[in-house]
């Protein structure tokens, strides 16, 4: 089990960089107007902001200057999760404050989003042409007919056309939706279909890995499937015509139009954003356009310490709540940095050389990348300028320990390394970035303001130092208001508050460590347990991907009728490597002697690659069910994996097993 038991910080940050941070300037300014504690850094911070959570959250709404266009009456109604309510009778709009940056004189001709493709080429969106464009938009859907908790979808990479869009759906109050470009139909509908858009915004194709792919024949099935569309609204990114009845993107955002606003209730829906969705439909999940204006602001402003001198990139797709987190970087006034392509093309360096040409100050990306570097050999702080980063962040599953290692000794060794966790259910973070707290290898640096995480046992004690259930004790701003298509709230309460009444369990394991750090383990609905004794896969991960030999695992414990338990390990292996007697020793040996004997696998098998869910996360609780002997069509949603035909290996392998 990964432990903190190394007391010596791999970073720590200096006087100068603690006493600069927006979340040290906060506490000294809420310590005099709210309350807040002077003395005691983050910790007493922290304490405190979950300890007096409306003062806590009255006073990120002023430090932010929120602007309410009517006044609310309390900074929370009703405290009961599910339903809690914040600002009731308060009115707002996020695409205002998402824009705000452009009516500043000096910030106007400043670059709002800079875009990059996989030829490197960039371009530039200033904030008085991301204004103008969003005014136009906003305009042309109300002419649609488009009105406030009308849906609005798109089917579009990481552009700046997808900010637009989504900035003009919010500024009317509309709800946007988002799937990537490379999701098929059938998994973009699974989706859509749910929530019965009204507009569809989609390009004709899209470019990955160095070649085109040709999207109209889906985007036509889309049509014709949607049948709520009362508008399609072509984007030419391979330079086709648009298709019979499409309205043309260049008309649309060509006028000069100063946006208009609407005011929509704090809870007025903002988006829905789905789950991985890899048995059944995926959820639907609805945050809303006041929960997650505080709960971004919050997170970008305090605990990324992002303003209007940073540059904010994160690898991530339309269809990724990341895509999400990173547009709201606009909110206090960062540019964003846009990349639509490959993560490894033409090599494994090209999001630091992305990170480089537009020197980006916050570098997102995800563990696996990191790792793949570290594999790869590559030295990207030697070889590239990178000078400008201040922070990497990674997300997607747990950073393990070498990858801080990594990160410090081949980026740079004054590097600020953020490990977060959260998710889709909230799009933020519930522990992670801290500016102002040391880093340790391979822990999360600590909970984040206003989130009361706590580790808890099955009878819901909390823990310290030991491995519990991620739980969450008191809202949050950007949990769900609800799903959709769910009227009596019942799947919300199943996915969240079955095992813990009135607790957000969120089905991670996790440890507290003494010092109040977070080390992640992995989903407690896949955990391997034998002998009594718990372990997250992410634990066997992190030791087995050391060996250079291996690309890729995935752990599995099925629990037998006969009472006997089965643990294999499955193995994508690096080209040229060969899975004989030596390496199947020598994985075993690793597992025994970092981690433990009771998790040493049954078999090791080799793989022709893993299956993830289409953004990224590795499937293992469907592979699971279909080792049990789940057919494949009731074991996982063929829609939701990103190689269904890896899929048919672990069938093959459960119908000879049975």
């Amino acid at each position: 089990m990964t432990a903190a038991t190394d007391e010596t910080p791999l970073w720590q940050p200096g006087p100068d960089r603690v006493a600069a941070a927006a979340v040290t300037r906060f506490q000294n300014w809420a310590a005099g107007r709210y309350g807040a504690p002077a003395e005691g850094g983050y910790p007493a911070l922290h304490r405190w902001s979950v300890e007096e959570l409306d003062t806590f959250w009255k006073a990120v709404a002023d430090w932010f200057d929120v602007r309410f266009s009517t006044p609310y009456e309390s900074v929370m109604g009703d405290r009961t999760m599910p339903g809690a309510q914040w600002f009731p009778g308060a009115t707002l709009n996020y695409a205002e404050h998402a824009l705000r940056a452009a009516e500043d004189p000096s910030r106007a001709d400043a670059p709002a989003l800079l875009h990059v493709d996989e030829t490197h080429t960039q371009a530039a969106v200033s904030w008085s042409e991301l204004r103008r464009r969003v005014g136009s938009l906003a305009a042309e859907l109300r002419a649609l007919g488009v009105r406030p908790g009308d849906r609005v979808s798109a089917y579009l990479p990481n552009i700046p056309q997808a900010v637009i869009a989504f900035l003009a759906t919010a500024a009317v109050g509309g709800v946007w939706t988002s799937c990537a470009p490379d999701f098929g139909a059938r998994s973009v509908l699974d989706r859509f279909q749910q929530v019965e858009p009204v507009v569809l915004f989609a390009v004709d194709g899209y470019r990955y890995g160095g070649k085109e792919y040709d999207r109209a024949d889906t985007v036509a099935e889309l049509r014709r499937e949607l049948p709520t569309l009362r508008a399609v609204v072509h984007i030419p990114l391979l330079g086709t015509e648009a298709p019979d009845g499409a309205l043309e993107w260049s008309a649309l955002t060509a006028a000069d139009t100063e946006p208009v606003f609407e005011p929509v209730p704090f809870d007025h829906p903002l988006w829905v954003l789905y789950s991985s969705g890899t048995t059944g439909l995926p959820k639907a999940i609805v945050q809303s356009q006041g929960g997650i204006l505080l709960e971004h602001f919050k997170q970008i402003g305090l605990h990324c310490d992002l303003g209007p001198e940073d540059r904010f990139f994160w690898y991530t797709s339309t269809g990724w709540m990341m895509w999400n987190f990173l547009v709201s970087g606009l909110l206090t006034g960062t540019t964003l940095v846009l990349y639509d392509g490959s993560p490894g093309f033409p090599d494994v360096s090209a999001q630091w050389r992305v990170a480089e040409q537009t020197g980006a100050t916050l570098f997102g990306t995800s563990a696996s990348y990191v790792m793949a570097c570290r594999k790869a050999g590559i030295h990207p702080g030697r070889d590239l300028d990178l000078s400008r980063i201040q922070c990497v962040a990674t997300t997607g599953s747990p950073l393990p320990p070498d990858g801080f290692r990594w990160l410090h000794d081949e980026v740079g060794d004054d590097l600020w390394i953020a490990s977060v966790s959260g998710g889709t259910d909230v799009c933020s973070c519930f522990a992670g970035a801290v500016p102002t707290l040391p880093v340790h290898i391979g822990e999360l640096q600590a909970p984040c303001l206003g989130t009361d995480l706590q580790s808890w046992d099955p009878a819901g004690k909390p823990l310290v130092g030991e491995v519990g259930e991620l739980v969450v004790t008191a809202p949050m701003p950007s949990m769900p208001i609800h799903f959709w298509n769910d009227p009596d709230g019942s799947r919300y309460h199943d996915s969240y508050f079955d095992m813990y009444p009135g607790v957000w369990r969120h089905g991670d394991w996790i440890t507290i460590t003494e010092r109040g750090s977070v080390l992640i383990h992995g989903r407690s609905d896949s955990t391997l347990n034998r002998q009594g004794v718990r372990m997250g896969s992410s634990d066997i991960y992190e030791a087995v991907e050391r060996l250079p030999e291996i690309r890729e695992s995935l752990v599995i414990g099925i629990e037998e009728p006969d009472g006997g338990y089965w643990m294999p390990l499955f193995v994508h292996l690096t080209e040229g490597a060969v899975l004989d007697d030596d390496l199947r020793d020598s994985i075993k040996r690793t597992i025994r002697e970092n981690l433990s004997p009771r998790h040493v696998p049954d078999e090791v098998i080799e793989v022709p690659g893993i299956p993830h869910t289409l953004t990224g996360k590795r499937i293992e609780v469907p592979v699971k069910r279909l080792l049990q002997g789940t057919a494949l069509a009731k074991a996982v949603n063929p829609g939701s994996v990103d190689n269904l035909e890896l899929l048919h290996f672990f069938e093959d392998l459960a119908r000879r097993r049975h």
